[in-house]
């Protein structure tokens, strides 16, 4: 049997069938999370690169935004064909640069599939309203129109999805799209990028610089961020980039659409199916290695069964076998550097120092023997749970791994409050059997989140409905729904049909 790949000799193999240069000259190193390996060079974007960038976005959002929309959908239609094409490729590249597992990175191309088929069918249906007018003769009306170049600011932990979101979205709305990846996710981006640019070479209206990509640290961001001609700037990351961008671009006027942390909490009820539960909380808080932004980070549960619930999901997590995502049989793959799993080191100390017990999990090189399964260089932490006397600040904040932290409570109203008791307000669930419990949770003084769930985990959003969260989440919807209403402009138009001039409110102007 031969030996299988090292992360760089893997992704050499990709990215030669993909057709993306692993050495753009001096510039950043591509890692991979498997190993720490450099996989590629990728150019790094300097001030006047980023500025003929945003040029050629605006120049081509001029051209683009008359194409009629469901000829701009077509295009789109284009791209989601060409990535079912390449979709095991791209699916491998992220798994080598990020660490996913296979079946979670598949799903995460599969999401930018999807996405086009929703966009294509939004494209013929960028409709207004016809308004009753108070005006004999008069009809009042609205419409949509295309708003202008577009940045999508994305994060490491869905590397192709999120800018799918907003860019699939972005170019059946008529704009042009500005991309600034997360630096420990480069590769990926220059392979989306290249897929997507592949189909518009060849689609007639298509412009140059409809999609541009600028590879860089923060100030290229800033610089996209702060540039008059971006008219909407769309960010993923931590709640620290969030407000730093959307002071920037709320300076300038401009608008910024948020997606930022989240202290995601699921309420576990005493007349739950806690089969049903367990699996939802498992997935929910171990799966992506607890770097989804919807990871499962608290969980509230019934002090009638919590100690009950602890042991079954330690037993549980016992079993979640870690290692080289590539492997068979693997869940959990490694955090995406050292830093995140120095950061969950510090977090559980805090745990500890608050008086918390922590049940399980932590950082592997002080856990269980070297594993040959786990590569040299890999950032390995086991999934941890942290049985919690009360919500303190540490359980409070956002720490991106996976770390579950299990409050007990009396009464429904207690519980509710506790799951609202952070600053953050992404993704929320409840498992009950109880029709009252469920629609409570899902009422106006239920859960504050933009995600509220019944008997599943906090993860795992379809790309039909409204993606985004309130507080310190930022507000921001992205995917499904009406969301492609924050690509474009709104403009309110009267049309006087008649040989007269009445004036609205009944004004008598002589």
């Amino acid at each position: 049997m031969n030996a299988p790949l090292s992360p760089r000799e893997d992704a050499a193999e990709i990215l030669a069938a993909l057709g993306v240069s692993r050495s753009a000259g001096p510039g950043m190193p591509a890692r991979s999370a498997i190993d720490g390996s450099v996989l590629a060079q990728v150019a790094a974007a300097d001030h006047d690169g980023t500025e003929a960038v945003i040029a050629a976005a605006q120049a081509a959002f001029v051209r683009w935004r008359v194409v009629p929309a469901p000829r701009r959908g077509e295009a789109v239609r284009r791209i989601g064909e060409a990535v079912r094409q390449h979709k095991d490729l791209l699916a491998r590249l992220i798994t080598l640069e990020v660490g996913k597992i296979p079946s979670e990175a598949a799903g995460e191309v599969q999401e930018w599939i999807d996405l086009c088929d929703f966009a294509v069918g939004e494209s013929r249906r960028l409709h207004g309203l016809t308004i009753a007018s108070e005006r004999p003769g008069h009809r009042l009306m609205e419409q949509w129109h295309p708003l202008g170049p577009v940045s999508v600011i994305t994060a490491f932990n869905f590397p192709v999805a999120v800018w799918a979101w907003n860019a699939m979205l972005a170019l059946v709305c008529g704009d042009s799209v500005v991309w600034k990846p997360s630096e420990k996710a480069n590769l990926c981006a220059l392979a989306a990028q290249r897929i997507a640019l592949q189909v518009l070479a060849d689609f007639p209206e298509a412009p140059p610089g409809l999609l541009g990509l600028v590879c860089g640290n923060g100030a290229v961001g800033a610089q996209v961020a702060a540039d008059p001609r971006v008219a909407l700037v769309s960010a993923t990351g931590s709640v620290r980039m969030g407000r730093a961008v959307a002071q920037v671009v709320a300076g300038r006027l401009g608008r910024s659409l948020l997606e930022l942390g989240g202290n995601n909490a699921l309420v576990v009820t005493a007349s739950a199916d806690l089969d049903l539960a367990v699996r939802a909380i498992v997935f929910a808080a171990a799966g992506t290695c607890g770097q989804r932004c919807t990871t499962l980070r608290r969980l509230i549960v019934h002090r009638s069964i919590v100690d009950g619930v602890c042991a079954r999901l330690v037993s549980v997590f016992a079993r979640l076998r870690i290692g080289d995502p590539r492997a068979p049989g693997i869940m959990v793959g490694p955090l995406i550097d050292a830093a995140a799993a120095s950061a969950m080191d510090a977090a559980l100390d805090a745990a500890r120092a608050d008086g918390h017990a922590v049940l399980c999990g932590g950082h592997l090189r002080d856990t269980v023997p070297a594993d040959p399964s786990r590569p040299a260089g890999g950032a390995w932490v086991a999934p941890a749970i942290v049985h919690c006397t009360r919500q303190t600040d540490i359980v409070r904040q956002e720490t991106f791994a996976p770390i579950l932290y299990v409050c007990g409570y009396t009464d429904f109203t207690e519980a509710v409050a506790l799951a609202n008791d952070v600053p953050q307000g992404l993704s929320a669930a409840i498992c009950t059997t109880d029709a009252r419990e469920a629609e409570r949770f899902l009422a106006a003084d239920g859960s504050d989140c933009g995600i509220v769930n019944v008997n599943m985990g906090t993860s795992g959003a379809e790309i039909g409905g409204a993606f985004g969260g309130e507080k310190q989440t930022g507000g921001g919807r992205e995917s499904g729904s009406d969301s492609w209403k924050a690509y474009m402009r709104r403009t309110t138009n009267t049309v006087n049909f008649s040989d007269q001039l009445p004036l609205a409110q009944g004004v008598d102007f002589g």
